[in-house]
């Protein structure tokens, strides 16, 4: 059971791949014009590579091709031509802030006979980082991290994220206007909202400057005074639908959460299991969301079906203790507990981009895997999962079973993979 659920996991990964979905979507290249190649996000790498081949191979001069792309540490790949860097995340460093400078400087150089393609993926509000105002980039990692701590869902942290930065929001389009402007985005958000992805760079901004100060207040969340001088400033606004600068501009979302989970729906199938589908944009708190799926797997195995839960999204953890961890493997945490060693129903839950939270390196763990003896396997070995619960250690925990998800960098995002198999 544990190695069908992998196989569920890997199917899903598989199916966001670039390789898989980009080459139908890239445009004609320009005919006059340059290319402007810009990537941003986990999976900027592979997304380059394959774009730069296909117009290279297709003979296209090398010469009005030029570009740059970032993604994060560790999930960088090699390219013929443009130039591809490594920056931080969750937590912004040199590299995003140097990353955003070349991407604005990029596009701003466009004109009309230029076209401007932007490769997006999860990440790319970390690793495109445009301090604006008088913000340092110490002062907007430490409100990235304090977003981080509170809770809140990825698209109330980009609402505020926009109103600090140069880049975000739809200020990349304007740089880029008037040049032509098509995103080719792969989706890592609830909903698949163009202006949540990456922080929607390229488009308008439906968002307003009262949501941002108002999620600020709900979470309690001490800004430094040059943030909170962008935030009390209505003439830093960022663009909104109507704005001429995306009246030449195009958005494609050419992989979504719910791709995935539908490849993920195939494999448990052809698996033999009758698939209950939770849906691609489950949100909340991981612990509460595992409780509740606990309760549903022990339903299905009352019933006597075999029958596997799938779901996407993205949960969130409220950090209150000082361990390791991030949404997936605090999931499987909870889960585990919830389920207290029920015979027969084995889980998957882990990150499709390889690396679930921890402390934003390559290596950190995709998320984890729970099986009927968990519970007692830790007992063993004098762990005690409520105790790793409430630190929020969940890697701590399955670090010691030897029972972490660690597939390494996939290249691709589209947000978490969650997988319970029943066998009544």
């Amino acid at each position: 059971m544990r190695a069908t659920a992998r196989m569920i996991y890997d199917a899903a990964v598989a199916r966001a791949h670039p390789a898989g979905c980009l080459a139908d979507h890239l445009p004609r290249a320009p005919e006059t014009g340059r290319l402007i190649l810009l990537a941003a996000g986990k999976a900027a790498g592979s997304m380059t590579a394959l774009a730069e081949a296909h117009y290279l191979d297709g003979g296209f001069p090398k010469e009005r091709l030029l570009g740059h792309a970032v993604a994060r540490h560790g999930y960088t790949a090699p390219t013929r031509h443009i130039p591809m860097v490594a920056a931080g995340h969750p937590v912004p460093d040199e590299g995003s802030v140097a990353s955003a400078e070349r991407a604005l400087a990029l596009a701003g150089a466009a004109t009309a006979e230029d076209l401007v393609l932007v490769l997006l993926s999860g990440g790319g509000s970390a690793n495109w980082v445009a301090p604006a105002g008088a913000l340092t980039l110490a002062e907007k990692q430490a409100v990235t991290k304090a977003l981080l701590r509170s809770g809140a869902p990825i698209g109330e942290m980009n609402v505020v994220r926009k109103r600090l930065s140069g880049i975000k929001g739809g200020r990349l389009a304007l740089a880029a206007a008037p040049a032509r402007l098509l995103t080719l985005a792969i989706s890592d958000v609830p909903g698949d909202d163009p202006a949540a992805i990456a922080s929607g760079p390229t488009v308008p901004d439906p968002s307003g400057m009262a949501d941002a100060r108002a999620i600020v207040s709900r979470y309690g969340l001490a800004l430094p005074p040059a943030a909170e001088a962008l935030l009390a400033d209505d003439a830093n606004e960022t663009p909104k639908p109507g704005h001429p600068a995306f009246a030449n501009s195009e958005y494609r979302i050419i992989a979504r959460p719910a791709d995935a989970l539908a490849a993920a729906r195939a494999a448990a199938e052809a698996a033999g299991y009758a698939v209950l589908d939770l849906g691609p944009d489950l949100e909340g708190e991981a612990r509460e969301v595992a409780a509740a799926h606990a309760e549903r797997a022990k339903a299905l195995k009352a019933e006597g079906r075999r029958a596997a839960i799938l779901s996407g999204g993205e949960l969130t953890v409220t950090l209150r203790g000082s361990g390791r961890g991030g949404p997936s493997q605090e999931y499987a945490l909870a889960l585990a507990l919830a389920l207290g060693g029920e015979p027969g129903i084995v889980a998957l839950a882990g990150d499709t981009d390889g690396t679930d939270g921890g402390g934003g390196e390559a290596t950190d763990p995709a998320g984890a895997l729970v099986d009927p003896q968990t519970l007692t396997r830790a007992a063993a070995i004098g762990l005690d999962p409520a105790r790793s619960l409430a630190d929020n250690d969940s890697t701590g925990f399955f670090e010691r079973l030897g029972d972490l998800l660690q597939p390494g960098p996939t290249l691709t995002n589209v947000n978490d993979c969650r997988v319970i198999l029943i066998e009544p």
